[in-house]
C-alpha cells in the first residue's frame, strides 16, 4: 500500500485536485478543495507504466524517460530527484529524514526511506502531484541507489589484500620448528582506513573501510586468522606477540621447493548518503612463497 501525502499548489486560488495515476477503469482521485494535505490510498496500483523507449513511436536519448502518455522528459531532475518509469513520478530520499514516530513511516521506522515524490503529468502543473511516501529500498530507475553508490566507492579505494612481511629475505631460507613471524605493512590501500564518495547527480554516498582481520593460508594444510597487522619482526625474539606460524616439515619437493602463503584481508566497510546508512564486508587477498628447510646439526671429528 502506497500512502502519498499531496501538499498544496496555489495555482488556482480557491481548487486543489490532486490525481494518482490510475489503475486500467479506475477513476481519477480528487482531494476536496477546501483540504490543503490529503492521504491518497492505493489498493491496486494497476499495471506498470512504459520504460524508456518502450511508447510507441517515441524515441528516448540518453539521459531521457518516457512516461506513460509518452512524454519524454529527463530521467534526472535537479529538484524532483530520479525518474521512475513505473508510476511516471519522479523520487528523492528525503533530507533530513521525518522523525522516526512520523506516521509517514507507517511502522517501519528505521528501515528503508522516506522519499519525496513528483509526478511528471499531473492536472495541474509538472512537479506538484505528489507528496511523502515510504519505501523499503530505492523505486525502479533510481539511479542513484545508495548500496549501489557504496559499492563504486568501494571500488575507488583500490582496497588490496595484506602487503605481506616476513623476517626472510627473498633468497633467506626458514628453519622448521622455528616461529615464522607474519604481518602486512599498514597502508591506505592494504590496512586502512580509507575513505572515498561515489556521487550521481543529487546524491553522494561515502563509505570509509578499516581492515578488520587477516586469515592465513600457511601453503602446509594450516589454516589460522590473525586480529590485527601483526607485529614486524623484532630482532632477539622467538614468537611473535601477534602472528606467526611453525612449519613442521620441510617445503623442499614442492613447487619451486616453497609454500605458498596466503593472506586475506577482511575489511568492514561502514557507508552513509541520501538519508540512508549501511555496512557491508569485503575480502581482499595476496600470495607470496617460503622456503623452509630443516635444520642441520655439523657433527665433530
Amino acid at each position: 500500500m502506497l500512502r502519498t501525502i499531496a501538499a498544496g499548489f496555489a495555482l488556482v486560488a480557491a481548487l486543489m485536485v490532486v490525481v494518482a495515476a490510475p489503475a486500467s477503469g479506475a477513476a481519477p482521485v480528487e482531494c476536496p478543495p477546501t483540504i490543503i494535505n490529503c492521504e491518497i490510498e492505493v489498493e491496486n496500483p494497476g499495471k506498470p507504466g512504459t520504460g524508456p523507449g518502450d511508447a510507441p513511436g517515441v524515441s528516448a536519448g540518453a539521459g531521457q524517460c518516457v512516461t506513460f502518455r509518452g512524454s519524454i522528459v529527463p530521467c534526472w531532475h535537479d529538484q524532483w530527484g530520479w525518474f521512475n518509469a513505473s508510476d511516471s513520478c519522479y523520487y528523492r530520499v528525503r533530507d533530513p529524514q521525518p522523525a522516526g514516530t512520523d506516521a509517514v513511516w507507517e511502522g517501519h521506522y528505521p528501515d528503508g526511506a522516506i522519499y519525496d515524490v513528483s509526478c511528471a503529468e499531473p492536472l495541474l502543473a509538472p512537479g506538484t502531484n505528489g507528496g511523502w511516501t515510504w519505501l523499503p529500498a530505492p523505486p525502479a530507475g533510481y539511479g542513484g541507489d545508495p548500496r549501489q553508490l557504496a559499492d563504486k566507492a568501494v571500488e575507488q579505494m583500490a582496497l588490496e589484500g595484506p602487503a605481506i612481511r616476513t623476517p626472510l629475505d627473498a633468497d633467506e631460507i626458514g628453519t622448521v620448528g622455528v616461529p615464522l613471524w607474519l604481518w602486512t605493512e599498514q597502508g591506505a590501500t592494504t590496512w586502512g582506513p580509507n575513505s572515498a564518495t561515489a556521487s550521481v547527480p543529487g546524491l553522494s554516498v561515502t563509505a570509509t573501510a578499516v581492515a578488520k582481520w587477516i586469515d592465513w593460508d600457511l601453503g602446509d594444510g594450516s589454516r589460522m586468522r590473525c586480529d590485527g597487522p601483526g607485529t614486524p619482526y623484532i630482532p632477539g625474539h622467538v614468537e611473535s606477540p601477534t602472528c606467526d606460524h611453525v612449519y613442521t616439515a620441510s617445503s623442499a619437493g614442492r613447487p619451486d621447493d616453497a609454500y605458498t602463503v596466503t593472506g586475506t584481508t577482511t575489511w568492514d566497510v561502514t557507508w552513509s548518503g541520501g538519508g540512508l546508512a549501511g555496512s557491508l564486508e569485503v575480502t581482499r587477498s595476496a600470495s607470496t612463497s617460503v622456503r623452509i628447510g630443516e635444520l642441520q646439526v655439523l657433527g665433530t671429528s
